[in-house]
């Protein structure tokens, strides 16, 4: 009787320590700006980007993303259902000076509190 009283609590204690991703009440928010640019560096037209896509990662430990969602027609993004913890969100931008001619514009946030909305600022891109 022991034994099972024990295994119970263990199993309610792992149910409710949660990772982070899908099944929350939070949610990151944000716009991706894009800046068309010229060889000199020159600014030749800046805009919210429609159609960009937008990455999220779960957690600190993934190498690869685990959700995405395409900017709708003001350059907003939005993640929703979240849980505590760390995420990371990344979209990728011209690099001339790269090899392969991207590059990641990344940022890390922390959820702290349930139901609430998190803004992020511009995430701003290059083309």
């Amino acid at each position: 009787m022991k034994n099972l009283f024990y295994f119970i609590f263990v199993i309610i204690l792992v149910g409710c320590n949660k990772e982070p991703g899908p099944g929350g009440t939070s949610s990151i928010r944000g716009k991706v700006y894009k800046k068309e640019i010229n060889s000199l560096g020159q600014v030749l037209s800046e805009y919210y980007d429609a159609g960009k896509d937008v990455f999220i990662i779960y957690g600190e430990d993934d190498k690869t993303y685990d959700d995405k969602f395409s900017t709708s027609y003001d350059g907003s993004f939005e993640f929703t259902h979240l849980n505590l913890g760390k995420y990371t969100i990344f979209s990728y931008s011209r690099c001339d000076a790269c090899l392969s001619g991207d590059t990641v514009v990344s940022v890390t946030i922390e959820i702290t509190e349930k139901k609430k909305d998190y803004v992020l600022d511009d995430l701003i891109v290059y083309k």
